[in-house]
């Protein structure tokens, strides 16, 4: 039998889910778009060792100060684990507070290929979209 908790912090939903012994928030803190929770999909099953996740988080660097970093990931205890569109994404605490409201989004189209962020909190970015302040 599973225990479902819901809460509602700040205008967001969550509902607390075990994973790995660990709650799991399933709300809008980070939304991925279809196209980009299909190629997570597909980058795992291609990549990632089944109890991996993949990571999103905020790193100092870049043009413009901080810098965005995916990659997959084993959960480590102080992790978040957001859920968006079916696929389980990990956020450092820290990360967390930087990326609050952004999308991300995987265009595959003829300009360029890549996951693309959306972050309402980034003041500035660069023009490759990698970093922000």
């Amino acid at each position: 039998m599973m225990l479902i908790i819901a809460a509602k912090v700040r205008g967001h939903t969550f509902t607390d889910l075990p994973l790995n012994g660990l709650p799991c928030r399933i709300g809008s803190m980070i939304t991925l778009t279809e196209s980009a929770a299909d190629k997570i999909r597909d980058l795992k099953n291609e990549n990632a060792a089944q109890e991996q996740f993949m990571r999103i988080s905020v790193e100092t660097g870049g043009c413009s100060g901080m810098e965005y970093a995916m990659g997959f990931s084993d959960r480590k205890a102080d992790d978040e684990v957001v859920e968006s569109n079916g696929v389980q994404i990990l956020i450092d605490s820290i990360s967390l507070t930087y990326l609050e409201g952004t999308e991300v989004h995987f265009d595959d189209g003829l300009h360029g290929k890549g996951f693309e962020i959306s972050n309402p909190n980034a003041q500035n970015t660069c023009g490759c979209g990698r970093s922000f302040n």
